[in-house]
């Protein structure tokens, strides 16, 4: 090949050189915009999807171990009012967390009436202040209202532990007294006029603390709550739950000696016959228990005819009524169709039914009364 030949072989073969690389460097290019493309929103879109349901596993898993069903974020002071949060207790190894709202007006020259709310298992004080509507209906009723809380340390479901009346039971109660005690002396609440309510295991431990502790309070209230003193274990408590255990006669006789002939708390029971969880027959046992405690029952215990009363479209309840000297010791009210769950609360919480009539206006009312 002559030398002409051979330049001109040369040639071609660089420029076929030059050619394949720019067809690779295009190929790479054409890659890269296709990825952009396609795969990048994909990309994206499986990584928000992720991220989403990360957050909804954390969400889960920090429920889970709150031991709150319906988390929600702490009651914020609004209109007319105020809420507050503390912690009190039986000295610093025995603590509970507390909410507090105190309506406007409500001074130390111009003290108010208390009422403590204590929430059920699967709650907190903040959602309950939710479930309960608290502080719309303190401010009509122009009370102080206390939510205590339990911790998940000392029960996992953050249920008062009534079916331990002789141990932690007991302690709690002690606890709650102290930590009531620590309010009155703090926010001007009238002390003689304290009374106390609360939901499931809450309207359990309501009902051991008007027994423990009667001239504390004026009056007390349980919400599809469990008899106390039917149970020691959580075997029993379950058992209690569905109606199949009751206060034993030894049971009966140490309250007897623990009252000392000191008169009991008017009770007021509102409970859903469709409860699955705690039965209606709880709220039954509960009322014959507190009559049977009553000094003297049988000679001037009056029971008064039940009467059905429904407001609009809300179900319809059986009230029934036991008095003494004309005065109602006993309120029992059956609220037809409602399950598991405090009557009138918010639909969007856990235990809360909108369809039942207002439970905290209902007792409100039967306190103010007493």
């Amino acid at each position: 090949m002559g030398r002409r030949g051979r330049s001109t072989s040369q040639l071609w073969k660089a420029l076929g050189k030059t050619a394949t690389r720019q067809a690779r460097r295009m190929g790479r290019e054409m890659t890269r915009a296709l990825n952009k493309t396609v795969t990048q929103p994909m990309t994206e879109a499986i990584v928000r999807n992720a991220v989403k349901q990360s957050s909804a596993m954390a969400e889960a898993t920090q429920r889970a171990l709150s031991g709150v069903a319906s988390p929600v974020p702490a009651p914020q002071s609004r209109s007319s009012g105020r809420w507050e949060a503390g912690t009190a207790g039986l000295g610093p190894l025995a603590q509970r967390n507390y909410r507090i709202f105190i309506p406007a007006g409500v001074t130390a020259r111009r003290r108010a009436p208390m009422l403590v709310l204590l929430h059920g298992c699967g709650q907190d004080a903040a959602s309950f202040a939710a479930v309960t509507r608290a502080a719309a209906v303190a401010r009509e009723a122009g009370c102080v209202v206390l939510l205590p809380e339990q911790s998940s340390q000392a029960n996992a479901q953050r249920c008062w532990n009534w079916f331990r009346p002789g141990t932690r039971g007991g302690a709690e109660a002690a606890l709650l007294m102290a930590m009531i005690d620590h309010v009155c002396e703090r926010y001007p609440v009238r002390a003689e006029r304290v009374s106390v309510m609360g939901l499931s295991a809450g309207g359990a431990m309501a009902m051991m603390l008007g027994l423990r502790y009667p001239e504390r309070f004026a009056a007390v209230g349980s919400h599809s709550g469990a008899v106390p003193y039917s149970a020691s274990n959580a075997a029993q408590a379950a058992a209690a739950m569905r109606g199949k255990r009751v206060p034993d006669a030894a049971a009966r006789q140490a309250m007897r000696l623990w009252l000392a002939g000191r008169r009991l708390p008017p009770l007021l029971l509102l409970h859903g016959d469709a409860d699955a969880v705690v039965i209606f027959d709880n709220a039954m046992t509960a009322a014959r228990l507190w009559l049977d405690l009553l000094p003297e029952p049988s000679a001037r215990l009056v029971v008064l005819p039940a009467r059905r009363v429904q407001r609009g479209q809300r179900l319809p309840a059986e009230v029934s009524d036991w008095v003494v000297e004309g005065e109602t010791c006993v309120r029992l009210v059956r609220i037809e169709g409602l399950g598991h769950a405090w009557s009138g609360g918010p639909a969007a919480q856990a235990f809360s039914d909108p369809r039942g009539p207002d439970a905290l206006r209902i007792a409100l009312r039967f306190f103010a009364d007493r």
